[in-house]
């Protein structure tokens, strides 16, 4: 399994600068990165691993699952980066 699995990153290039999301693999030189309400478990965003920067945060839930073989929810990621993030965002609502 990949090491890194279930590690919450932060992009810091791109469109999408800022955003917290969840590492769920690793594909050559780039990460795969999903955050369950714009990037999804099915497509998630592929990234160079420069262009995050590492909070040192894990969403436990989901190197379990794939060392099990389950499957990871949408949910689930966004349930734990909004936790990690903490606040009472808009988007939290529709969980």
């Amino acid at each position: 399994m990949f090491e890194a699995a279930g590690q919450i990153v932060q992009s810091t290039a791109g469109h999408d600068k800022g955003l917290l999301f969840c590492v769920v693999g690793r594909e050559g030189p780039f990460l795969l990165l999903a955050n369950g309400k714009q990037r999804k478990l099915d497509a998630p965003k592929r990234k160079k691993e420069a262009h995050v920067a590492w909070t040192g945060a894990l969403v436990q839930t989901v190197p379990d699952k794939l060392n099990d073989g389950e499957s990871v929810s949408n949910r689930e990621l966004r349930m734990a980066l909004a936790a990690f993030k903490g606040g009472n965002h808009a988007w939290q609502k529709t969980i």
